[in-house]
C-alpha cells in the first residue's frame, strides 16, 4: 500500500533546517555523500519517495563512503554501549550462549582482517545462530562481491532506520 501524503514524522523532517536534517541523517547513515543526496532531495511526499532516494544514493556510494558509513557501526555481538539502536537491531545476540558470543567475536575479527572492516549485516529479526551463519558464508567472498553485500545490507539497516524517521519515532 503506497500512502499520498507525508507521515506526520517525514512532514517535521521536511521542514527541519539543514543542520538539524542533516544530524537526523546521520543518526541513520553516517556516510556525508548519502546524507547529502538525501537533503537535496527533500522534501519527500512519501516515505516510498525516501526510500527510493535512500536506493539510489546507496548505489551512488564510493569504496571511501562505504568505508565512512561502516565505521559507525559497531561490530555485531557488541553493541556500542549506550546506543539503544545498536542494542534494538543486534537483539537477536543478546540472549545468545556465551560460546556463541565468542565465536562471533573470533569470527567478527577474522572478518574485519579480511576486508578491513566490521561485518555488516541488517541483524533486525535476525538470531544470533542466522548471524554467525551468514558471517561464516560471507567470510569466503571475494572483496568485491562482498562490498555489494554491504552495500545492499547497509541499505536494508538505513530503511528500517529511514522507517522510524518518517514515523516520527527515534530515526535510528
Amino acid at each position: 500500500m503506497t500512502s499520498t501524503s507525508a507521515s506526520p514524522g517525514l512532514a517535521r523532517f521536511n521542514v527541519l533546517g539543514e543542520h538539524e536534517a542533516l544530524a537526523a541523517l546521520h543518526e541513520v547513515c553516517a556516510s556525508t555523500a548519502w546524507a547529502g543526496r538525501l537533503l537535496a532531495a527533500r522534501p519527500y511526499a512519501t516515505a516510498e519517495d525516501l526510500y527510493a532516494a535512500n536506493d539510489t544514493a546507496m548505489a551512488a556510494l564510493t569504496a571511501a563512503d562505504l568505508t565512512e558509513a561502516l565505521a559507525a557501526h559497531p561490530p555485531i555481538g557488541r553493541p556500542a554501549p549506550g546506543d539503544p539502536t545498536s542494542a534494538r537491531e543486534q537483539r537477536g545476540m543478546a540472549d545468545a550462549a556465551e560460546e556463541l558470543k565468542a565465536e562471533m567475536l573470533e569470527l567478527n575479527l577474522a572478518y574485519q582482517d579480511r576486508f578491513g572492516h566490521v561485518f555488516l549485516i541488517c541483524a533486525t529479526g535476525r538470531t544470533g545462530e542466522q548471524m554467525r551463519d551468514a558471517l561464516r558464508q560471507r567470510l569466503g567472498n571475494p572483496p568485491e562481491p562482498e562490498r555489494e553485500i554491504v552495500r545492499t545490507e547497509l541499505g536494508r539497516i538505513n530503511r528500517i532506520r529511514l522507517a522510524r524517521l518518517a514515523e516520527g519515532t527515534d530515526p535510528a
